[in-house]
């Protein structure tokens, strides 16, 4: 009799990518500089762009997460729909976020 693996044939195979150590302390010392760069960032005045400069380095140290820790960048197609379709809905909401900021009234305190 035949078994067959239902977890295996889920998870699309028997091949999985063994991502080599070396990567993962390049992928390490590549965090490290962005939180050294994210302390030094707070730092500067950008102005306007402070948060647009702090959610790009945040991006950036998500994306690297998601790609090798989380090993999505050797995973199926199906897996990064999903985690793009949260990335869209989460770019949405922060746009509607950031229009309602910006379009509401300056409120001056008589006190």
């Amino acid at each position: 009799m035949a078994q067959t693996n239902t977890n295996h044939d889920a998870h699309g195979g028997d091949s999985h990518h063994i991502i080599p150590l070396p990567t993962y302390f390049k992928i390490f010392g590549a965090l490290i500089a962005l939180t050294v760069i994210t302390v030094a960032v707070t730092k500067v005045d950008f102005g306007a762009f402070n948060a647009v400069v702090a959610f790009g380095i945040a991006s950036v140290k998500a994306a690297l997460v998601l790609g090798y820790f989380m090993h999505l960048k050797y995973d199926n197609l199906m897996n990064r729909v999903i985690i793009a379709s949260g990335v869209f809905f989460l770019i949405v909401l922060w746009f509607f976020s950031v229009l309602d900021i910006g379009t509401r009234a300056i409120v001056t305190s008589p006190l």
